[in-house]
């Protein structure tokens, strides 16, 4: 495995996210006058400069989970511990998560099996699991058999988040991430995406409409559409949309991660989403060194990439 490569991962989904807590919930207009250059301080969760929110902890919680082993139980209980401001807090404190998260996170409080405690209704496809589902394929990185790939992304999912549709946006985004994983580049990893996402669906009896909602990306060419055809919701399909255009669209992490941010909304989601496929893109040194350096528990991070990457390599 290329040097440093879970590095540029953790690293380049926490900057996005850090970019984006700031700004969170702003207009896509108010980023006409006031676009996102740097990292900013304060703003909407009145935090310092390179704070990341709980889609970096949920990140880290996982990844730290996977430097071990493979452990539904695991990493559903670090989940709570994070919730509890035990582990994986920017400063000790949880100041952000979504409704699902915390609704799924009671049932693990309360011991329900991990796979059981995401909301398996429509309403509840919020971005939650597919922002903190990329170390999944460092796990998964020799898997060739997409049926198996499906059950472990699906069953990691679905701890938080068990509809179809949140479970397959994080399945055609870690298909892509392993794609990278291969070293193919961003356009060859994305049509080789849709080629094995579109056989697999071809051979499962899937349903229909919910397939169909990943039209844009599966059959067309997401980066085609216009800027005002993207939207950054909290919606897991807007998510998903959003962090393929801005990789497509962009030739560089700081670029990726900058156009996130500035669609506006869910902004520091957007940006670690694609953040952490950047990363993944263009390596650790691509990441600028100066917001590496503002980045909370920067040394802590290191220690965890450090401890998956050694795992890693003794798996092999």
């Amino acid at each position: 495995m290329k040097t440093k490569t879970v590095h540029s991962v953790l690293f380049g989904l926490a900057i996005g996210d850090a970019l984006g807590v700031p700004v969170e919930f702003q207009d896509r207009c108010y980023f006409d006058t006031n676009p996102v250059s740097d990292m900013l301080e304060y703003g909407t969760h009145n935090q310092p400069a390179g704070t990341w929110s709980d889609d970096s902890s949920l990140t880290f919680c996982l990844a730290e989970s996977l430097s071990k082993r493979y452990d539904l139980e695991d990493i559903a209980t670090k989940f709570l511990q994070w919730y509890n401001a035990e582990i994986w807090t920017p400063y000790g404190r949880v100041f952000d998560i979504g409704i699902a998260t915390r609704q799924a996170i009671f049932q693990i409080s309360k011991g329900t099996n991990p796979i059981l405690c995401g909301g398996f209704e429509e309403n509840d496809n919020g971005n939650g699991s597919l922002m903190r589902i990329l170390p999944l394929a460092f796990y998964l990185q020799r898997e060739t058999n997409l049926n198996i790939i499906y059950q472990k992304v699906k069953e990691v999912s679905s701890i938080t988040h068990a509809h179809f549709r949140s479970v397959f946006a994080c399945f055609i985004y870690i298909a892509y991430a392993l794609e990278i994983l291969k070293g193919q580049n961003k356009n060859q990893a994305y049509e080789n995406m849709q080629l094995k996402v579109n056989e697999f669906i071809s051979e499962n009896d899937f349903n229909t409409k919910e397939v169909q909602l990943f039209d844009r990306i599966l059959n067309n060419r997401i980066s085609d559409f216009s800027s005002d055809d993207i939207h950054s919701t909290g919606y897991v399909l807007h998510s998903l949309e959003a962090s393929f255009w801005c990789i497509l669209n962009s030739n560089s992490y700081e670029e990726t991660v900058l156009k996130a941010v500035n669609l506006g909304s869910d902004t520091d989601t957007t940006a670690a989403i694609a953040g952490g496929l950047a990363g993944l893109l263009y390596g650790f040194d691509a990441i600028p060194e100066k917001w590496i350096n503002q980045l909370a528990r920067k040394n802590d991070i290191l220690e965890l990439c450090d401890s998956l990457e050694l795992h890693l390599k003794n798996e092999k």
